[in-house]
């Protein structure tokens, strides 16, 4: 995976596919840029993320969640990254304590061992970026 390759947090692949103008001008380039390089990735905990607000019902999509996420994956150039044991152990042992939430915590890492830009419009994960641990982007 490149340098200039891109993991997008949950709710950023949400704007994306519903509401890309939530985006700022900045990210949707990089975004785009990274999907016509095919470095744009997704996270699996997104797809288990989605689920899990769907069947909590606290965000509702305008089609069933497996179809949307089947068609939200089909993005040209955009790619599913899994869960590694890397990934795993390095969200137990993220410097400086960042996030509580586990997902989060998976994002950052993922970031951290195929070294990403995480896009995201968390303030949490930014003020991580920040301290120098995280490459991030704001959404």
């Amino acid at each position: 995976m490149s340098d200039a390759g891109l993991v997008i947090d949950t709710h950023v692949w949400l704007w994306i596919e519903a509401d890309p103008d939530r985006l700022g001008k900045a990210a949707r380039a990089r975004i785009d840029a990274a999907a016509r390089a095919g470095s744009l990735w997704v996270s699996v905990m997104s797809v288990w993320e989605i689920g899990m607000l769907v069947a909590k019902d606290r965000i509702r999509l305008a089609m069933p969640v497996d179809e949307w996420v089947r068609q939200a994956s089909a993005t040209p150039g955009m790619q599913m990254l899994g869960l590694i044991p890397d990934i795993a152990l390095e969200s137990t042992r993220l410097p400086d304590a960042p996030h509580g939430d586990p997902v989060d915590r998976m994002l950052i890492a993922s970031a951290r061992v195929h070294n990403l830009t995480l896009v995201t419009a968390d303030e949490k994960i930014l003020a991580y970026a920040a301290l120098g641990h995280l490459k991030a982007l704001q959404a």
